[in-house]
């Protein structure tokens, strides 16, 4: 199983990744309320799979020497942009970065379907679910910040 090990390694790592960066953006840009206060949230969600992945890495391992995967990590936001285009930026990285989580949750649930293993199956459903409505809540902010961004003169 060592290339589980890979890809349980990556959605710890991934999620990480994500929550920080949600947190940037909350702090980023605290004075839009509803970003503030939603990222905060979307990221202890991440916080949450990673706390229910756990056990998983205990079982199985994480691989961290692995070269290949690390194609597939994405930076995080170290630090956010000013303005409005600058939030609509941020909210892009922050799907580039969720969509790696999702499509990670998902190579896991069909190896998890694979080894007939029910916990991890059930860790990366829902982790999956939590991440499609991170992705859900970006799109639809996108769009709200899209015509203030691109129309708008600064």
């Amino acid at each position: 199983m060592p290339h589980l090990t890979t890809y349980v390694g990556l959605a710890d790592h991934s999620e990480k990744t994500l929550a920080d960066s949600f947190r940037a953006v909350a702090i980023g840009h605290a004075h839009i309320a509803d970003v503030h206060h939603t990222c905060r949230m979307l990221a202890d969600w991440s916080d949450a799979n990673r706390d229910a992945l756990a056990p998983i890495l205990e079982r199985y391992g994480e691989a961290d020497d692995v070269d290949e995967p690390e194609r597939l990590h994405a930076a995080g936001l170290a630090q956010t942009r000013e303005g409005e285009i600058g939030l609509l930026r941020d909210l892009q990285d922050l799907h580039v970065l969720a969509s790696l989580v999702q499509t990670t949750w998902t190579v896991i649930a069909q190896g998890a379907q694979g080894l007939r293993d029910p916990e991890l199956l059930e860790v990366a459903q829902s982790a999956n679910a939590q991440t499609s409505r991170q992705l859900t809540w970006l799109n639809t902010r996108m769009k709200t910040a899209a015509p203030q961004a691109l129309i708008v003169a600064p």
